[in-house]
């Protein structure tokens, strides 16, 4: 009879040989995935491996791959593909953080307190990632697609060119799915098993390093994806477009502008440098008078002058430049990123210079966009707005320009010649061409959704 020492002990060692069998599976799938996508190295290899019997499958935590070595045996079994495409999937998820995204709060089901919203969200996120891998043509996974699949892509497609789960998310929210629909979406596109995200543990508190480490694995892969542009090009024309698209960080436009700021001395007690002690103890030691007074002005870093050019050309909506101009007018309105008196000229401009307006404070700007119209809808020449820039300083109408700001689809001439400030092309995510934008230029892209963010 088998003594229970004995039977512990055959019990530990079968556990380490299923641990063992999972890992070197989830390696197969690494390594195969390595051998046709280089450029996400770091990424495939960013996990350890840890067996859990009570997770669906797989799923991770954006460290660990979990696994049931049951269900994950099984699906090697029937095909190695589907291991590759979960691993992958999961690896996308990490990428663009959606452990970290949880959609937006609902109403609670009554049968198990998952609200709809939070499924929605889960399915906007798998749904993102299993088209992006659908979209690529690699052999090793490279699987056939369902009716339902082809066709839930078809109309999906029709409503949004940059499928990223906040933009599915918005599109089906949109069609009011009822209980079986959502259901046979979910089971159709539900690879791997969310439960470790940490958007499903609301007690727990969010790890900025875990965000900051997958942060600085996305600038390594759109580095490397420009190193194997041409390889992907010829594998899928389509692939290197989206992810490079999808991998780029949602910008904060607030944070964008400082990098036009500069320091200047500002009216305003400035409690940084004023030492309290000294102050306390002239009160102490003469009743009401001080030792020393606070400085009355303090250096602070902030946005003084810029130039706004608004592409007006024929291929930009003019619904957009507003609503552009709107969040530009925002940031103008905050006191902590502008000074009170400012030098900023917004130019129109398609093929020639239309309008020059000079803003000099926050109120000429609401006046502006109150009674904003746009003037052009000819072809897109970038090279006029820079000219007449030149000009300006000529003029001497600028006395330390930082940068300027061209909000445009970028289908258009660029000018050769680096000026002699910042220059930052602004496209919107759904339509825009940045392959021409001189390396000496920044660019930012912006998601429509952001303009649709509740009053600050």
């Amino acid at each position: 009879m088998m003594q229970p020492e004995d039977k512990i002990q055959e019990i530990a060692e079968r556990a380490e040989r299923l641990q063992e069998i999972g890992s070197s599976i989830l390696r197969a799938a690494r390594d195969e995935l390595y051998l046709g996508m280089r450029f996400l190295d770091v990424a495939l290899s960013s996990f350890s491996y840890q067996m859990d019997g009570q997770v669906h499958g797989f799923g991770t935590d954006g460290r660990v791959m979990y696994f049931q070595p049951q269900m994950l045996g099984g699906l090697y079994r029937e095909n190695r593909i589907l291991v590759n495409r979960g691993y992958l999937h999961m690896v996308f998820h990490c990428i663009f953080r959606h452990f970290a995204w949880s959609g937006t709060e609902g109403k609670k089901r009554a049968d198990d307190g998952i609200t709809i919203q939070e499924r929605m969200s889960d399915l906007s996120c798998d749904i993102a990632v299993e088209h992006m891998i659908d979209g690529m043509n690699y052999r090793s996974i490279r699987f056939s697609r369902s009716l339902l699949r082809r066709e839930t892509y078809r109309l999906l497609e029709k409503e949004g060119k940059t499928l990223n789960a906040q933009r599915v998310y918005k599109i089906l929210s949109e069609w009011n799915l009822n209980e079986k629909d959502l259901t046979n979406l979910e089971q159709e596109f539900r690879t791997d098993d969310h439960r470790y995200w940490e958007s499903k543990k609301p007690d727990q508190k969010p790890n900025p390093m875990l965000s900051r480490k997958w942060g600085e694995i996305n600038d390594g892969i759109e580095t490397d994806l420009e190193t194997f542009s041409q390889e992907a090009g010829e594998r899928d024309g389509d692939f290197l477009e989206q992810i490079k698209t999808e991998n780029r960080s949602r910008y904060d436009y607030r944070e964008f502008l400082r990098k036009f700021a500069v320091f200047h001395e500002e009216l305003a007690v400035d409690d940084d440098s004023f030492d309290y002690n000294f102050y306390t103890y002239g009160l102490r030691l003469y009743g009401n008078m001080p030792l020393i007074e606070p400085l009355e002005s303090k250096e602070v870093k902030k946005i003084e002058e810029f130039v706004i050019v608004i592409d007006t050309s024929m291929s930009c909506s003019g619904e957009l430049v507003r609503k552009f101009l709107e969040e530009t007018y925002g940031v103008l309105s905050e006191s902590e990123s502008f000074f009170t008196k400012i030098n900023v000229h917004i130019i129109q401009c398609d093929e020639k210079v239309h309008t020059d307006k000079r803003i000099t404070s926050r109120k000429e700007m609401k006046d502006y966009m109150e009674h904003l119209e746009l003037y052009g809808d000819g072809g897109t020449d970038f090279r006029p707005a820079f000219e007449w820039v030149d000009k300006l300083l000529e003029q001497h109408e600028f006395h330390n320009l930082k940068g300027m700001i061209y909000f445009t689809d970028g289908f258009g001439i660029y000018p050769k010649k680096m000026p002699p400030y910042k220059t930052a092309f602004v496209f919107m995510q759904d339509n825009y061409r940045d392959v021409d934008v001189p390396v000496w230029a920044m660019k930012l892209i912006l998601d429509e959704d952001d303009f649709e963010k509740p009053d600050r």
